[in-house]
């Protein structure tokens, strides 16, 4: 005998068309993926010539290939030097502020708090042409080499990343009982004591998302790299425009430079 269907149970065709639906949601997310794995197994002159879904002949000479035509890995490790500097001072950074905002009383703390999030609001555009200026003043007032160097494209992404960062740890930090501080406080635990033993641990998941958002800011973007970079501290995002030439560009190299884990994001 069969069992009658709950009210609240999805109809069958429901069930369905929510299938057929993500279906064609996953096809059309997946293609243009599966296109850039194919082209990356082709020839040049397959990839220019008529298109083919399938490679006709393929080879893995692309994937050689890109390390020669470029200095792929110089950038590669350019791009994790920044990446991962970026990625660690707003960790801190924001670990600190946050605290500090979200625990303590001061004149100012809300305006503080929306100043920090209307930051965002700007594109990044409108700060390429003052940072420049104020990097090349720098350098030559002080010697600091900031315009072209890795540390001046460091300081670059954490000025972006961090201020959202502030702000989503500060909401992760509230949501922790301040209870819990007071029994630490009762075990002989300073201010910095429970930061580390009672806070932190308790808001690992917001630290984790602040260090996958500032890691990928810093690693995908292209716009500043392109401009405060020179040859020896190009990242991965910009060396990827190597394989262009003035006459061709290199799709077949460009594709499995792109494909690759490393570059996914570029």
């Amino acid at each position: 005998m069969r069992r009658p269907r709950s009210p609240m149970a999805p109809s069958p065709s429901f069930l369905w068309s929510r299938r057929i639906i993500l279906t064609l949601l996953t096809g059309f997310v997946l293609l243009p993926v599966f296109v850039m794995v194919s082209s990356s197994l082709k020839p040049l002159q397959d990839v220019t010539g008529a298109f083919r879904w399938i490679p006709s002949k393929p080879t893995l000479r692309p994937y050689a290939d890109i390390w020669r035509t470029v200095p792929l890995a110089d950038y590669f490790v350019n791009s994790l030097i920044v990446a991962g500097a970026a990625t660690v001072c707003s960790v801190v950074i924001a670990v600190f502020a946050a605290y500090a905002v979200s625990r303590y009383s001061f004149r100012g703390k809300r305006v503080f708090t929306v100043t920090v999030l209307s930051t965002q609001m700007f594109p990044g555009i409108l700060f390429l042409l003052p940072l420049f200026l104020i990097y090349v003043n720098i350098g030559n007032a002080t010697g600091i080499a900031l315009f072209g160097s890795r540390g001046g494209l460091i300081l670059t992404y954490l000025t972006f990343s961090l201020p959202f960062s502030i702000w989503m740890l500060i909401g992760y930090f509230e949501s922790v009982p301040r209870e819990l501080d007071e029994a630490a406080e009762v075990d002989g635990c300073g201010p910095v004591g429970a930061l580390f033993r009672v806070i932190v641990p308790a808001a690992i998941p917001g630290i984790v998302a602040v260090a996958v958002y500032a890691f990928m800011t810093a690693w995908g973007e292209v716009l500043f790299a392109s401009v405060m970079t020179n040859d020896t501290t190009r990242t991965l995002a910009v060396g990827l425009q190597g394989y262009s030439t003035q006459n061709e560009v290199y799709w077949n190299q460009v594709m499995p430079a792109s494909s690759s884990p490393s570059t996914s994001r570029s």
